[in-house]
């Protein structure tokens, strides 16, 4: 049976930074109040012409380089994203095109936060079948143009980035040992971006209503939620492969928040020099969060041959997961 490996991370972020200080300007908050909740103390902005396929283009090339691919040598393009550039095409057929990766299909994954991980999933049971060698997985968000900025308890949570990773199928025990998925239909209204699809077409209405805009109707449900399904994630990965937290090199969660990160790594048992944190420096990035984590680390030291990490996301659906992956 072949194995999927990460062969070559990459990542990027806009240039623009929107710090504590600079959403003072905006809304009624302070350094100290976004801190004290959220641990973050920047996040970056796209530029007005920039879409979320430009920030996977420079992720997904640098994770190129990195596996030493040319976009021809790919499969398979998945994004995982809940602010593709247009409904359709897809933002992964705008990012082939933009390769030039003609041999490569295409398709959007669409589970907000955790969507990293599902897309992990989907690659790895693709890769496994052997008809599909090298795929490049992206997740990318420009979640800024969908924030609405009135709204203190969420425009300060949020900032936009890409991460990449090539996966390869091949021989031998290194890679993805396994993915673990689970959703909660019923609990979607407690974190949604309601207007601009079926239900309610963008229209003057819809704008004004701030229905086409991120909302979160109960803050601290959405936290305990999050911190419940990542432990609970992070265990059913564990157990499934017969191994324990102190097996475990690296912790590698969403980065949504530093209190729910803090709180998942206290209930699992983490130090915080096994964990990966950089939401200070990018907010909650969904779907780009761990594998722009992922690269920071890879680039950093902090991830060697051999090492086990522990990848767990929780996100809009609800949606959660998490993977071990033998690096």
């Amino acid at each position: 049976m072949p194995c999927t490996r990460i062969i070559g991370t990459g990542s990027y972020v806009p240039a623009r930074v929107l710090t504590n200080a600079d959403l003072e300007k905006l809304v009624d908050t302070s350094d100290e109040w976004i801190l004290t909740r959220t641990g973050i103390s920047e996040r970056r902005v796209a530029a007005e012409d920039e879409a979320t396929s430009d920030l996977a283009y420079q992720a997904a090339r640098q994770a190129l380089g990195a596996a030493g691919l040319d976009p021809a040598d790919l499969d398979m393009i998945l994004v995982a994203t809940v602010t593709p550039d247009m409904f359709f095409p897809s933002t992964a057929c705008v990012l082939q095109e933009r390769l030039q990766a003609r041999r490569a299909a295409a398709l959007d994954i669409s589970a907000a936060c955790s969507g990293f991980v599902y897309g992990l999933a989907v690659a790895d049971g693709l890769l496994r079948l052997g008809t599909i060698r090298n795929m490049l997985l992206v997740g990318a968000e420009t979640l800024t143009k969908i924030v609405n900025w009135k709204d203190r308890n969420t425009c300060v949570l949020f900032g936009d980035g890409a991460g990449a990773v090539v996966l390869r199928s091949s021989e031998g025990e290194r890679g993805i040992l396994s993915t673990h998925l689970f959703a909660d239909g019923a609990k979607g209204p407690l974190l949604m971006m309601p207007g601009g699809g079926s239900r309610h077409p963008l229209s003057q209405r819809v704008l004004d209503e701030g229905l086409a805009a991120i909302q979160m109707a109960n803050g601290n449900e959405v936290f305990k939620s999050a911190v419940r399904a990542m432990e609970d994630a992070a265990l059913t990965a564990l157990k499934h492969n017969n191994l324990d937290v102190g097996d475990v090199d690296l912790m590698i969660p969403h980065q949504a928040n530093r209190r729910i990160i803090d709180a998942v790594g206290q209930r699992l048992g983490f130090t915080e020099d096994r964990m990966c944190v950089n939401v200070q420096k990018f907010g909650n990035t969904s779907a780009a969060s761990i594998p722009l984590a992922l690269d920071e680390a890879v680039r950093g030291g902090r991830v060697k041959d051999g090492d086990l990490l522990l990848l767990c996301a929780f996100g809009g659906g609800l949606t959660w997961g998490s993977s071990l992956v033998r690096w």
